[in-house]
């Protein structure tokens, strides 16, 4: 099997040749290609060499192709910053005050220069790698975080709060969701195999499972309705311990969960069975940047043993890797992989 095989079996809950990986990596990429990241968020060839440079290195099975988390917030006029040396981040409210959700007129993200380069990189790793190597297009945040963005997520929770703020939310919400399904809409288009939005805000570190069910889920199902609609498998990510909400992110009609080291692998094995593939997760930060090589293995071969019996399984860091994880790591975790022979019944 080749890479794009592997994945598109583990989607479909059959059985690849070998675990598939597919990393997280745009800042380790950028870094090994020695490329910082104002070069690499604004030039697409920079981008696709990055990563091509990164699946020789590494030998991977598919490409995540990210730049940052606040493109799509640019794109509806949220002012970002955007430092030499790390990725681009939101830096002020567009919206001031709730009231001026009411003002908001549709935006065309298509005509926002970012979303233009995020684009052409997909589709040239698309046509460079074809059907050898898979290639995930994530698009940026949906819309509850791109909401919190707009607010700024101080002033977004405060807005939670007030039941009389419920019309102003949804409408707020509704716009921020025009602007992903655009964007799913334009990545389908570059050939890419696979599509995906973050929502981290969403997560139960930052608000209750009923706030979640209410507001974000609603989202989220518009996010996985709009990528099946284009033909094409989707793939939700929430950062923290989503122990809690696992049952609801499942609700969404995501095709697959990438979920990061604080939730609970044995539970998501258990909620997950037959319903969606997990993606993750290795703690990027404490083990993959600072562990050491034993301690990758480890950690890796725990999950490979958690999904003994499941094919479901793409290996991935929990979160974005970064760019000072040592090599030798990253290898660690793919030759284990590779590596492993365990039963495929379960235990």
């Amino acid at each position: 099997m080749n890479g794009y095989q592997r994945i598109r079996a583990a989607l479909l809950g059959e059985w690849p040749d070998a675990t598939p990986v597919m990393l997280h990596n745009f800042m380790l990429a950028a870094k090994e290609a020695g490329i910082t990241m104002v070069q690499y968020r604004q030039n697409p060839d920079v981008i696709a060499r990055c990563h091509i440079e990164a699946v020789e290195r590494y030998d991977l099975d598919g490409v995540l192709v990210d730049i940052d988390t606040a493109t799509l917030a640019g794109a509806l006029g949220v002012p970002v910053e955007l430092p030499d040396d790390q990725p681009a981040l939101a830096h002020g409210a567009r919206l001031k005050a709730l009231e001026e959700v009411d003002d908001l007129e549709p935006v065309d993200i298509a005509q926002y220069g970012r979303v233009q380069v995020w684009l052409e990189a997909v589709t040239l790793l698309s046509r460079h790698f074809r059907d050898e190597v898979f290639i995930r297009g994530n698009c940026d945040q949906c819309a509850f975080s791109l909401a919190s963005m707009m607010r700024t997520p101080q002033e977004w929770m405060l807005d939670l709060t007030d039941p009389e703020n419920k019309p102003r939310i949804q409408r707020l919400l509704e716009h921020c969701a025009g602007a992903t399904s655009q964007f799913i809409r334009l990545m389908a288009q570059t050939g890419a195999h696979m599509v995906s939005n973050g929502d981290s805000p969403a997560g139960p570190d930052m608000i209750s499972p009923r706030l979640y069910r209410a507001f974000a889920l609603p989202c989220e199902k518009l996010a996985a309705e709009c990528a099946h609609e284009q033909g094409l498998p989707y793939a939700l990510h929430i950062c923290g311990n989503t122990n809690i909400i696992l049952d609801d992110m499942l609700q969404s009609g995501a095709d697959a969960l990438e979920l990061d080291s604080k939730t609970d692998i044995d539970l998501v094995r258990k909620k997950l069975e037959g319903r969606a593939t997990f993606i993750g997760n290795i703690d990027p930060n404490g083990v993959l940047a600072l562990g050491s090589p034993q301690l990758v293995e480890t950690r890796t071969r725990q999950l490979l043993e958690c999904f003994t019996g499941n094919p479901r399984l793409i290996l991935n860091a929990g979160c974005a890797i970064p760019s000072t994880a040592p090599p030798e790591n990253i290898r660690s975790m793919i030759r284990t992989a590779r590596q492993w022979q365990g039963p495929r019944d379960p235990l």
